[in-house]
């Protein structure tokens, strides 16, 4: 019975954190990195409040908004924040594309059974299954099958920055990755995303810490919106809205949460360009 219990308990713990964590590998922090306690930055502003609203309207940095919110989708599996992102992306890049994928994973049997012959019910496009399928990294491995990470064997849930990098170019996408590490300032950071956000056509995905920047759960990937200069806010399209909402933040908070450590360096932030 005691063994049941504790192969019971860890199933529970194992899964707990699967949910929670979306893109978290290793310890939050690095020795150089400093350790932030969760709720300790204030000053997020949820986008569905007359403020949020009002932030919103006034922002000039705006471009990408309507053309992610048209594609937009919550992330339906607790590892798959980078899947979803990416998903949203190519499908606002190409969604007039007439070679898109049809994704006949989630098709039952039973499904067409009453269709003509040779009907084909999937809408073509990109979607959180299908886009990893490209990726060097596999499904399997996404949702904890071992790698190899400096020598040993860990479970490596979701994607580290360069993995999920991998993964964008793997389907085809124009990148740049950056590495949110001490050298880079936070002047620098803000007007990397604002510049991109203030044209059309290419887009930014930010990957950060749900615990350092205040809100529950680990490591976390999700496209930008806009940027408001009046409240110096980022308005991040969170994909799990099970978890959190649309939020307004602080430019100083998505660094602090982009500053931290997963598994061999810092979060960060990855451009797409315009092919």
């Amino acid at each position: 019975m005691s063994t049941l219990r504790s192969l019971a308990s860890a199933a529970l713990f194992a899964t707990a954190m699967l949910l929670s964590a979306c893109a978290t590998h290793g310890p939050a922090t690095s020795p150089a990195t400093t350790s932030v306690k969760a709720n300790a930055f204030s000053g997020l502003v949820p986008f569905a409040t007359d403020e949020g609203m009002a932030r919103l309207g006034r922002a000039d940095a705006k471009s990408d908004f309507a053309a992610l919110a048209n594609q937009f989708e919550a992330q339906y599996n607790g590892a798959f924040c980078g899947p979803t992102s990416a998903a949203i992306v190519l499908n606002t890049l190409h969604s007039r594309r007439a070679d898109l994928p049809r994704d006949h994973t989630r098709l039952r049997k039973d499904d067409v059974q009453f269709m003509p012959a040779g009907a084909d019910p999937i809408v073509p496009r990109f979607t959180q299954d299908n886009v990893i399928d490209r990726g060097p990294k596999t499904r399997a491995q996404v949702l904890g099958e071992p790698i190899t990470v400096g020598g040993k064997q860990v479970k490596d849930f979701g994607y580290q920055l360069r993995q999920f990098d991998a993964m964008l170019r793997a389907n085809a996408l124009v990148t740049t990755v950056v590495v949110v590490d001490d050298a880079r300032s936070e002047q620098a950071i803000r007007a990397d995303l604002a510049d991109n956000l203030a044209r059309g056509g290419d887009y930014v995905i930010v990957n950060y810490r749900r615990e350092a920047v205040g809100q529950k759960g680990g490591g976390h990937i999700s496209p930008l919106g806009a940027y408001d200069a009046a409240s110096d806010s980022f308005l991040v399209l969170d994909v799990n809205p099970a978890a959190a909402g649309w939020v307004w933040m602080p430019a100083a908070t998505l660094v602090k949460g982009m500053r931290t450590f997963d598994t061999v360096e810092n979060r960060g932030y990855v451009l797409v360009h315009a092919p």
